[in-house]
């Protein structure tokens, strides 16, 4: 069968094209059909022609097959040491064949290869820090991804999130409409609490404008509002956008490269047209990564750079506690173990361990701060990155990956993990509902809000008091 009704090579951009995927509970049709799909080995080859760069195939060429990346894997050691999980061998047997075989590969060599680049890496990039040579197999899988997803050889939840990229410019199916009645509703609905607090949607000309996940609108709008009273707290002349409020790319872990454009530069098309100083994205990991790490190179800048000076969430509550623009009431500060999840896209590939650390000297009464082993830019990844935390099908691989974090957190003894990213807090919840080790788990919002000193002129009014 060259092409299934529901797995093809062909990226969905309809409406009716992505019902028609989610009817099909847990993919089983989808992957019935990917059984069977043809390698189109003539696009596989033009493919590489057009792709293939020296860097990628310098590293292919150069790797000394000397197993020092082994150790730094922790699905190679939570997985037995099994020699097919050493980050040299998984590169090798995968993207090393395709281009050894130019495109001479057939089916079953295509699933083995979407196994091993879906649920054998997270493309958290910690191999490349032990490599003599440098060499980075995160990045070569993420280039491997996106000759699988030409290919049609993605898994279902992926090429699910790559439509609703394509066709809402989010990972979940928010409109512009339901996005704006968002910000209206926590406005509102915090109102009271917060005098005086706004959302303001396309402003122009503000200091900051900031941009989310999409999940927080769709399930955790309350995400939203604690932005909103923090910047109101800290005197912020801000905004976020009607459209291009977005900042996450499940194209990114999908591997597709077009859907990675077009979903940046609906971003840095709010940029443009509401020109703030800056862009402040929400507390998610790939999400920077996305817009600012790798973005401006999906949309062909030449300067590297997005289109306004774009920081982390983690970045502006140092800067707001450094500055005073929020003040943390010291009777408030954490006085229970904590320890501090690491994601590795802004701190292994944005370089805040120490950002992070300074906010914590402001948040962790002294002596309570347990600092996993490894930790900052050698810290493993949470088990759930790269997209591994929604693909069903690798659930079990997935859950066996959360060990290496589950035993880093019990070695501290702490019972609070801050985790200032989606996907790390997402596998620290799954983590505990699975294992059950006694653990709490939190953003920095809530807690900032639960420490901030509030200025009296932002308190609420109590009942009878004079309004002039």
């Amino acid at each position: 069968m060259p092409e299934g009704k529901l797995c093809n090579k062909q990226p969905v951009t309809t409406k009716e094209q992505l019902d028609a995927l989610l009817a099909d509970t847990r993919g089983r049709v989808y992957y019935e059909e990917m059984k069977s799909l043809e390698v189109d080995k003539e696009k596989l080859r033009n493919s590489l022609k057009a792709s293939l760069k020296s860097r990628t195939k310098t590293w292919l060429e150069m790797c000394a097959h000397c197993g020092l990346c082994a150790d730094s894997c922790f699905l190679y050691t939570v997985n037995g040491r099994d020699p097919k999980q050493v980050p040299a061998y998984k590169i090798q047997s995968t993207l090393g064949e395709i281009v050894k075989r130019n495109g001479d590969v057939d089916n079953e060599f295509m699933l083995m290869a979407m196994e091993t680049a879906w649920s054998k890496c997270t493309c958290c990039n910690r191999c490349g820090m032990y490599c003599p040579y440098g060499i980075d197999m995160g990045i070569m899988f993420g280039y491997l991804r996106g000759l699988l997803f030409s290919q049609g050889f993605v898994p279902w939840e992926l090429k699910i999130g790559s439509g609703m990229h394509r066709i809402f410019h989010a990972q979940m199916d928010v409109t512009t409409e339901d996005w704006v009645e968002t910000c209206e509703w926590m406005a509102e609905e915090n109102g009271e609490e917060w005098p005086g607090l706004e959302i303001p949607v396309d402003k122009e000309d503000a200091d900051i404008m900031y941009t989310c996940n999409a999940r927080e609108p769709k399930h955790y709008p309350e995400d939203l509002a604690e932005a909103a009273i923090l910047f109101h707290l800290a005197g912020e002349n801000w905004t976020v956008p009607a459209e291009g409020w977005e900042q996450t790319s499940l194209t990114m872990f999908a591997g597709d490269w077009e859907g990675c454009k077009q979903q940046v530069l609906n971003v840095y098309s709010a940029i443009e047209r509401l020109k703030p100083k800056r862009v402040i994205g929400t507390e998610c990991g790939h999400a920077h990564r996305a817009t600012v790490v790798e973005g401006p190179y999906w949309a062909g800048r030449s300067d590297g750079q997005p289109p306004a000076p774009s920081i982390h969430y983690v970045q502006w509550v140092a800067e707001a506690l450094r500055t005073g623009k929020l003040k943390i009431d010291p009777a408030k500060r954490l006085k229970v173990p904590v320890t501090y999840q690491d994601s590795c896209n802004y701190i292994r590939n944005w370089g805040l361990a120490e950002t992070a650390r300074e906010i914590l000297s402001y948040l962790v009464e002294p002596g309570y701060l347990r600092e996993m082993t490894p930790n900052k830019e050698y810290n493993y990844c949470c088990g759930g990155g790269g997209g591994f935390n929604g693909i069903g099908k690798f659930r079990p691989m997935r859950n066996k990956a959360l060990l290496t974090k589950r035993d880093q957190i019990l070695s501290t003894g702490a019972k609070l993990v801050i985790a200032p990213c989606h996907n790390c807090w997402d596998a620290i919840r799954d983590l505990e509902e699975e294992y059950r080790i006694g653990i709490d788990w939190s953003f920095l919002k809530p807690l900032l809000i639960k420490m901030v000193i509030v200025p009296d002129h932002l308190k609420p009014k109590e009942e009878g008091q004079d309004e002039a």
